[in-house]
């Protein structure tokens, strides 16, 4: 059974615990534990390891102090011993993407935690939209006094089969005023009180304003789907959980480097980044492969030589952050168990753009002893190895060039990966038919589904497949969804059309963080364990899991290195 850890009350006696709310999970096969108000974050942090899903129980005024506000007259007695443990678990729940249902005061707690705010007393501060309802109910707490409104499309009118309207019980006069960015309404009482809020971004986060536990000590099961769900979630976070402890987990291509000269902080965290090593730690991402990108210039000798320094430095400042983070470096796939099982974290090296190498094919040597493992041919404009998907005005549509053919037979010599994103179609068929080991596309989605040119036709995808080779599934907003607004849900139905028409074994993920990667419950690296939650929801196997997070194209490295007659390949 999957534990689900269940925030005390604290009063006279000390931490206690009102019987329903623990008596709920038991009904729904839960392993319910008490957790007291602790203030230290180290301990905090140990319960997260050794819970699945958390529940917020109800009780005491918050104090509005911790929100920034001042008391008004209306406020009750507060519990200054809750407050600010909880809206620190929260947060760090939160930030695991754990389970969370929040009861009463714990929904206040989910939304005054994540952005939103409250009212320190309805009656007084918030304007009714119809007549006033009873929120203090007088009657038995088993008992329900209102109605509330289940917001049409929300996760909580689906729990409840969904009904339109649900009868439920009322002990409060806090409630949530806005819920923030990151949640939404999804009930409301009839004059207008905000009755249930949930996570925009794919979270399993609810809260919930009634006491939904009350209803079962009078074997009235009316409330428990709402424990049902959350013991699902609990579940479905274990498993996840559990993938990434005992698997691989790799992306194949994020841009961080080019925030090395903005001075980020890659070892303790920074909201300018969007893979530093804390949202690794969250995601549960093991290793990456962090690119020299290099945009696109003029084909002139000046432009290739500035081309070849900046990948010089953009490589500099990963050997820096390796060295001064304690952050692993690897060349080979075999590299990648080891430190994972030392507890570290990696970083493989790519160089996107060939425009680096200029005219020198003895660049391809020079970048492969700095350890790169593949080459992204071309970015957005032709270069002189190829065309590309997205020609500058005025290029013409081009594949591979006689130089471009050159390129690539060296890079099979020398076992770098020959990455095809970006390239036309031209190119990537071209290169396709030359290279003697499977080529990759490092961060390129479905075109049935968003009509881009940088993405790849089901043809593509097809022809790819029957070479050996992988496409990682990008989460760029503009190659999701056509128009924009993408968000998690675009990036699994990419990654399984993909699979449909490949095979599983021919995908993967690569995130394009810190590129133009990220949409909404794929933000950042922190929030890539979400991407398999929702894999493992539409049935993939834990197997099947481990080929799309990494070991294929893993696979490929392996093969492209063993072929390899280059003295740098063991390094």
């Amino acid at each position: 059974m999957n534990v689900i850890g269940i925030t005390g009350n604290f009063g006279e006696r000390g931490c206690e615990l009102a019987e329903g709310y623990y008596e709920s999970l038991v009904r729904v096969g839960a392993t319910p534990v008490v957790l007291p108000p602790v203030a230290d974050a180290t301990v905090l942090d140990s319960w997260l390891n050794g819970i699945d899903a958390l529940l917020l129980s109800g009780g005491g005024d918050i104090n509005p102090l911790l929100l920034g506000e001042e008391p008004i007259p209306e406020l009750h007695s507060i519990n200054p011993r809750r407050d600010a443990c909880e809206l620190r678990l929260t947060r760090m729940a939160a930030s695991r993407h754990m389970p969370i249902l929040g009861i009463c005061r714990g929904c206040q707690v989910i939304a005054a935690a994540l952005g939103g705010t409250l009212y320190q007393d309805i009656n007084t501060q918030q304007t009714p939209t119809a007549p006033r309802v009873k929120h203090n109910q007088d009657m038995d707490r088993a008992c329900a006094s209102h109605t509330v409104a289940l917001a049409k499309a929300s996760r909580v009118r689906a729990i409840f089969n969904n009904v339109e309207t649900l009868h439920v019980n009322s002990f409060h006069h806090q409630a949530v005023a806005q819920p923030g960015s990151h949640l939404r309404v999804s009930a409301t009482a009839a004059d207008g009180v905000v009755e249930a809020i949930e996570s925009t971004e794919g979270e399993s986060i609810i809260g919930v304003q009634w006491h939904p536990e009350c209803f079962c000590l009078r074997s009235d099961e009316t409330m428990l789907p709402l424990f049902r769900w959350l013991a699902k979630e609990a579940e479905a976070y274990a498993r996840a959980r559990r993938f990434h402890q005992t698997h691989i987990t790799f992306d194949s291509h994020c841009d961080t480097p080019m925030l090395f000269d903005e001075g980020v902080d890659f070892f303790n965290g920074d909201a300018r980044a969007l893979v530093d090593l804390p949202k690794m730690q969250r995601g549960g991402l093991d290793a990456t492969t962090m690119v020299a990108y290099i945009p696109q210039g003029p084909l002139t000798t000046e432009g290739r030589e500035a081309a070849f320094r900046l990948a010089e430095s953009r490589l500099d400042g990963i050997d820096r952050l390796a060295k001064n983070s304690g952050i692993a470096l690897a060349c080979r796939p075999d590299e990648l168990l080891p430190i994972k099982l030392r507890g570290g974290k990696a970083i493989m090296r790519g160089i996107e753009n060939g425009y680096a190498i200029g005219l020198d094919l003895t660049h391809l040597d020079h970048f492969v002893s700095r350890g790169i493992v593949y080459m992204t041919l071309c970015h957005n404009g032709n270069n002189d190895i190829c065309g590309s998907a997205r020609p500058r005005e005025g290029e013409p549509t081009m594949g591979l060039t006689d130089f471009g053919a050159e390129v690539v037979r060296r890079m099979n010599q020398l076992g770098i990966l020959v990455d095809l994103s970006h390239a036309s179609q031209q190119s990537f068929f071209d290169a396709l038919q030359l290279s003697t080991t499977p080529i990759v596309c490092s961060h390129s989605s479905a075109r049935a589904l968003c009509n881009h040119p940088r993405n790849l036709t089901d043809e593509q995808l097809r022809a790819l497949a029957a070479r050996g080779g992988v496409a990682q599934v990008t989460f760029y907003d503009g190659f999701l969804r056509e128009g924009g607004g993408a968000d998690i849900n675009d990036a699994v139905a990419h990654l399984r059309h993909m699979a449909s028409v490949m095979g599983v074994e021919h995908v993967g993920i690569g995130t394009d963080f810190d590129g133009d990667g990220g949409v909404p419950g794929l933000a950042s690296a922190a929030e890539l364990m979400n991407f398999t939650l929702r894999l493992l929801d539409r049935h993939f196997t834990a197997d099947e899991l481990d080929l799309i997070w990494g070991d294929n194209f893993l696979r490929v490295m392996r093969e492209a290195q063993g072929n390899s007659n280059s003295k740098y390949k063991t390094q």
